[in-house]
Formats: structure tokens, sequence, C-alpha cells
């Protein structure tokens, strides 16, 4: 069997131009949401010197939120977002300004307001916290060590 060029399947990138029109099927935001803290998110403007255009800030914002509901990896993450690259460095960036506290914090005010918030129910989860199995390492007693019998 002979296999030319044309039966190969067509390679395509993710980060082509067309990933910023492509249409979120189900968004993690209503558009109330997204316009409530739409100001916090700053859009990259074009420069003169040129380079890829800058992906807008809601589809990484959509795609950020789909990682972190889902629990999936930052490769998993579907071809109708962003570049999973370019999502995980708008999340890291956002993290460090504490966007994402401020954001939050107008969404909460906004869910109290409507009452759709029962402040008596609370959850914990440590999934992510270290499990302390005995003490420190830190903490233990430093003993002298009796020298070997074979000296």
């Amino acid at each position: 069997m002979v296999l030319t060029l044309r039966w190969w399947p067509r390679r395509c990138h993710r980060n082509s131009a067309s990933t910023t029109e492509r249409t979120i099927r189900n968004p993690q935001l209503s558009d109330a949401q997204w316009f409530l803290i739409a100001d916090l998110f700053p859009e990259k403007e074009m420069t003169r010197a040129g380079g890829r255009p800058p992906i807008a800030a809601r589809p990484c914002l959509e795609g950020i939120l789909w990682v972190l509901r889902s629990g999936a990896r930052w490769k998993d993450l579907p071809r109708e977002f962003p570049s999973y690259v370019t999502c995980w460095r708008r999340f890291h960036a956002w993290s460090q300004s504490g966007l994402w506290r401020r954001a939050w914090g107008r969404l909460v005010i906004q869910l109290d307001d409507l009452g759709q918030i029962d402040w008596r129910v609370l959850l914990a989860d440590g999934s992510f916290s270290r499990a302390k199995k005995g003490a420190l390492r830190s903490a233990w007693v430093a003993r002298e060590k009796a020298p070997r019998s074979c000296c």
C-alpha cells in the first residue's frame, strides 16, 4: 500500500487566528456576570511592532474557569478555548496581581444581594493540603550517634 501526502491528515495548530473567532458553547459566566467584572481584565492592544494579535480576556477567563471547575489538566483544555499555555499565563499573571480576589468579591456581593448564597453552609476542602503524618522532620530531636563498633 502506497500512501501519498494528500492522504495524510491535516495538521493544524491550536493557536491559529481562528481561535479568537470561535464561540464557546457553554460559557462559564453569564453576560451579566461578565459585564460586572469586565473592567478588571485588561485588554492588550496591538502594538506597531507587530506579532500575533492578542487573545481577548473573556475566552481566556472562560478557559481558566473550565479548568478550575473540571479539575482537569491545563493540557486537556478543549479546542473551543484559546491555547492552554495562553490561559495558564493569564491565570498566573492575574493571580499575582490580585485580580482574582477583586473579581470574586464583586461576584459574591452580587450573589449575596440576590439572596443566592446560604451563609449557614460552609465547606472546607482539604484535598490540596499536606497531610501531616507524625511530627515534622525539622521538629525531631537530633541525637548524637554512637561511634561505630568497627572503628
